[in-house]
């Protein structure tokens, strides 16, 4: 795909993104690995009203080349895709119901969310939760780096997801479910809600290798 169609793709989940409520403000970030380098959302720029022409491009040594400025938090899309050669894309967002999941007391951290349905399993799988880390701080990029090796989604505490995928259609459906298995998880929280057997992951997995 050519980097104006990424442009233009980026655009558009975006503002799909933007207009559904599931990030705000100037919140979030997206990146597209391309031929050359990355295709990545500028700082303090609104997912809903992003120019594509003002895209920040870097290269594979994460230098910025022309377009706005990059998002402060591109080195966490640098720690994931080191650890996921064979991904194309990224999403990042502070969506509302996985950011009050990341601040709950209590949750498995190796494990935020219970296998509550076989698409959040088959999209996200186990989802490792991050400490916290004071926003722009490098060592969040390490903390990142140590999970995504195994890991296509991780859960920042106190901060929002951060998933990976092959394409960035899929990055952001990932995250589409993840956010939604959040609010599912939250509805249920004190239910002891019946979730998917290890018998039953086992098999999705071997249906549905995430790779």
């Amino acid at each position: 795909m050519s980097d104006s169609l990424i442009r233009e793709e980026i655009v558009m989940f975006g503002k799909s993104l933007f207009d559904r409520g599931l990030t705000m403000g100037s919140s979030g970030n997206i990146s597209v690995r391309t031929e050359s380098g990355w295709l990545m959302t500028p700082t303090n720029a609104c997912l809903g009203r992003l120019d594509p022409a003002r895209i920040s491009r870097l290269d594979f040594d994460g230098r910025h080349i022309d377009g706005d400025k990059p998002t402060k938090e591109s080195f966490l899309h640098m720690a994931m895709y080191g650890e996921r050669p064979n991904d194309q894309a990224i999403v990042h967002l502070h969506s509302t119901h996985s950011v009050a999941v990341s601040c709950l007391p209590g949750i498995d951290p190796c494990n935020c969310i219970q296998p509550l349905t076989a698409y959040y399993v088959m999209r996200v799988g186990k989802l490792p939760l991050v400490p916290y880390h004071i926003p722009g701080d490098r060592a969040l990029g390490d903390a990142v780096r140590g999970l995504a090796g195994k890991h296509s989604a991780v859960l920042l505490a106190n901060h929002g997801p951060v998933v990976s995928a092959k394409s960035l259609a899929a990055a952001v459906y990932a995250t589409e479910e993840l956010e939604e298995t959040a609010k599912l998880s939250l509805l249920l929280r004190g239910e002891n809600p019946r979730c998917l057997t290890e018998e039953q992951i086992e098999a999705l997995e071997r249906r549905f290798p995430q790779g």
